[in-house]
């Protein structure tokens, strides 16, 4: 197969990414960074402006009607900037959810807010979801909920959330919550990466109304992440090229004895390697923008490869940016550890890289035995 983005939607993700430099530097993502802000409003509603909220939403639910792809250079942009944004949540978790699993009532209702930028959203999912109802911390009874969610990304920022918890029937559903409600609790908890928000979400007989068939919340969640691991894939493969970028420029600029450190053998090693990772997660995750966007059935097999080796990637690339940058890398002023903080916090979003290896060998054992 031999897949790429057309001219269009190529020059679609250059005005992004000149959008982000000139409304959201790196200025911006460290005020959220030392608390100054919760996150980047000129961006975000910038994004809102631009109509990139409603990317992939159909034109009559507020959407512009674009496709996935579109989306994807979006991510790609957003992961490179990194954007301190609630964009992830809203869009990809809590908007694909609503998308998939929504009444028309619910759609109707919540997803032109999505495409305007007037609504935050999130999804509050902090268990592993395969063993159902064993584990869940929430449960539903009499139209209320009940429970704690440990660690909600953007639980702090968001107006509405997806919530998984175990049903009356038995099993896990999924259920739409206003988090505005005076019976929820949130607690801002501190992480690797402060540029995002995470808040522990406490619901004491929380109003919550049903999102999909009662008992369908895992088959529902498998198909959200399996759209949102793309697209993740395609911010961690954003943040992997721009630290690509930085160690190689540093290596050019950066003398020592007279020469370029880039003309140094162990830094060329270095440096070769964390292109290699890169470009093999590029070509996983175009397959899987194919897959997503064509809503192919290896969409699982590739949404599963696409998130391993750009997680893979951006672990690596920020990891070496670091020390091609040597002594000056661990400092506070360089931004290397920046994108250090986000690749880790990626990293475990979704399940983590261990459940996304799991599930890799999973849908190729699958594909074996068909």
């Amino acid at each position: 197969m031999n897949f790429d983005f057309s001219d269009d939607q190529k020059m679609l993700a250059d005005q992004v990414a000149k959008f982000l430099a000139a409304e959201c530097p790196m200025e911006e993502v460290r005020k959220t960074l030392e608390n100054e802000a919760t996150h980047c409003q000129k961006a975000w509603q910038g994004l809102a402006d631009m109509g990139l909220m409603g990317t992939a939403l159909p034109e009559e639910l507020g959407g512009v009607g674009a496709t996935y792809l579109e989306l994807c250079l979006v991510a790609k942009e957003l992961g490179g900037s990194l954007a301190p944004t609630p964009f992830s949540s809203t869009v990809y978790l809590f908007a694909e959810a609503v998308l998939l699993a929504g009444s028309n009532a619910q759609k109707q209702e919540l997803l032109p807010k999505v495409s305007a930028g007037e609504l935050i959203g999130t999804i509050a999912v902090t268990e592993d979801f395969s063993d159902d109802i064993g584990n869940m911390n929430v449960s539903f009874n009499d139209g209320k909920l009940h429970g704690s969610k440990m660690i909600v990304v953007d639980g702090g920022l968001a107006e509405m959330a997806v919530v998984a918890a175990a049903s009356h029937c038995g099993s896990t559903s999924l259920y739409l919550v206003k988090l505005t409600d005076d019976s929820v609790n949130r607690e801002s908890i501190a992480s690797l990466d402060p540029t995002r928000n995470t808040s522990r979400i406490e619901f004491s007989n929380t109003p919550a109304e049903p999102l999909g068939d009662d008992g369908n919340g895992v088959d529902l969640l498998r198909q959200v992440y399996d759209r949102a691991a793309v697209l993740f894939a395609f911010e961690q493969l954003g943040g992997a090229q721009r630290a690509l970028d930085m160690s190689v420029g540093y290596a050019n600029e950066r003398y020592a004895f007279g020469r370029p450190i880039g003309s140094f053998q162990g830094l060329k090693h270095m440096i070769a390697d964390m292109y290699v990772a890169l470009k093999l997660a590029e070509s996983n995750c175009y397959y899987a923008a194919w897959a997503l966007y064509s809503n192919a059935p290896e969409l699982p097999l590739a949404a599963a490869t696409a998130r391993v080796s750009s997680t893979q990637a951006f672990q690596l690339c920020s990891k070496d940016n670091i020390q091609v940058h040597g002594g000056m890398g661990f400092t506070w002023e360089f931004d290397c550890h920046l994108y250090y903080r986000r690749s880790n916090f990626l990293t475990l979003q979704l399940g983590g890289l261990s459940s996304w290896e799991d599930r890799l060998i999973d849908c190729i054992e699958t594909t074996d035995a068909a």
